[in-house]
């Protein structure tokens, strides 16, 4: 058997030019095929124009201003409210639970009991989707995992999802039938998938994986996310207090402590991708079809010729280039770029006045939360790693609250 190419990138500029090229076909998800087979991210060429283009037009300006401003605050703040009242949480649980609440939202799972212990159950559904993406990171024997997320799956279709669609396609029957307005519709990807199904042509194990990738891709980047701010802002209490105080205050700088996080620890440290065809990247690096091309996120993000001498630093007060990301190029670029980063991140101001319309995304909105209600590191337990990740993340985080 020949033996796979190689090949590493780890400069801005080549990695700039690594996510616009059409011939190099995602492949960070080959193991996780349980879950994200024939998901967007997964699609290339013409099925991925396709199905990008339908479920853009649910990630428009006005649609996320409605879930900053309207459909989040309340599921945040009901959320947060039993821990805040028992005075303690573990930012790992707490965040996925938040996230996966605000995801659900979003990628169309309806919780008809709203109760608590149906989203913990949810929840549970939720880390073994992740544990299935992420196969490739993973320790321990993974074709028992791969079994085990393939049970989740079906028992998720039939407790979440297909309930889901019998409201969805009800609805959508009635605005057909001219009884109801198009505007009864709900604005998720799972009723867009419905609505123009017959474009598409996605069968129905796609829709059930489209729907969890939305789930667990919403759910778990801005979870990690959260807690990674998070980290950094307890931090800036003992080295930088005026730079807490700004972030427990102004939602704009804490946006930016956001951006900075994000570009220091991307959800994923890196992005695979296939060549189809011989591709030509910056630096003299030739990528034969048929290679394995690395992107390192971890590096491209603290390339200093992009972001300064100290680019390995943690600063939201860092002047960046024309051109340059807050975030680097942790949401990919191109036609793979996160489909989601608005809404999870809000926008870049690229320097301009903050106005009334800004968005700020979901994360910041809520850290702001938190924060607000006074969560801080709790003294007595302190945060850990996963040691089951090679990604880096939090195992658990304690914080507790003013009584």
């Amino acid at each position: 058997m020949t033996a796979i190419i190689e090949i590493t990138v780890s400069t801005h500029q080549q990695a700039r030019e690594a996510f616009r090229q059409k011939e190099l076909r995602q492949a960070l998800y080959d193991e996780g095929e349980v879950v994200m087979a024939d998901v967007l991210v997964n699609l290339h060429g013409a099925d991925h124009r396709a199905r990008r283009r339908l479920e853009n037009r649910l990630f428009r300006k006005d649609t996320h201003r409605r879930y900053e401003r309207e459909s989040f605050p309340p599921v945040v703040a009901a959320t947060l409210a039993p821990h805040v009242a028992r005075g303690e949480a573990e930012l790992v649980t707490l965040s996925h639970e938040m996230m996966m609440n605000l995801a659900a939202l979003t990628a169309g799972v309806d919780r008809p009991k709203g109760t608590r212990e149906e989203t913990l159950h949810l929840y549970a559904y939720l880390m073994l989707f992740i544990q299935g993406a992420t196969l490739a990171h993973a320790t321990g024997d993974r074709d028992a995992k791969r079994a085990e997320v393939a049970a989740a799956l079906d028992a998720f279709d039939v407790e979440f999802l297909a309930p889901s669609i019998a409201r969805r396609r009800a609805v959508i029957a009635e605005v057909a039938a001219g009884s109801r307005s198009e505007a009864d519709l709900p604005h998720d990807v799972l009723t867009t998938l419905l609505v123009h199904e017959d474009e598409l042509l996605v069968p129905s194990d796609v829709v059930l994986r489209e729907i969890c990738f939305f789930l667990l891709a919403g759910a778990h980047t801005s979870a990690t996310a959260f807690v990674r701010t998070l980290h950094h802002v307890f931090a800036m209490a003992e080295g930088c207090p005026d730079d807490f105080d700004r972030a427990c205050t102004d939602l704009a700088f804490l946006q930016r402590c956001v951006h900075e996080t994000v570009r220091l620890q991307p959800s994923s440290p890196i992005a695979l991708r296939w060549a189809l065809a011989d591709v030509e990247l910056p630096g003299g690096v030739h990528v034969p079809a048929g290679a394995r091309l690395t992107i390192d996120l971890m590096a491209v993000n603290r390339d200093r010729e992009a972001f300064g001498a100290d680019a390995d630093a943690f600063d939201p007060h860092r002047e960046l280039m024309p051109g340059i990301a807050p975030w680097g190029l942790s949401f990919g670029l191109g036609m793979h770029a996160c489909i989601g980063q608005d809404l999870a991140a809000g926008l870049d101001p690229m320097g301009r006045p903050i106005d009334a319309d800004h968005l700020y995304g979901l994360v910041p909105i809520a850290i702001r939360a938190l924060l607000d209600a006074g969560g801080r590191p709790d003294p007595t337990d302190p945060p850990a790693m996963d040691p089951h990740s090679t990604r880096g993340y939090w195992g658990r985080y304690p914080v507790v609250f003013p009584t």
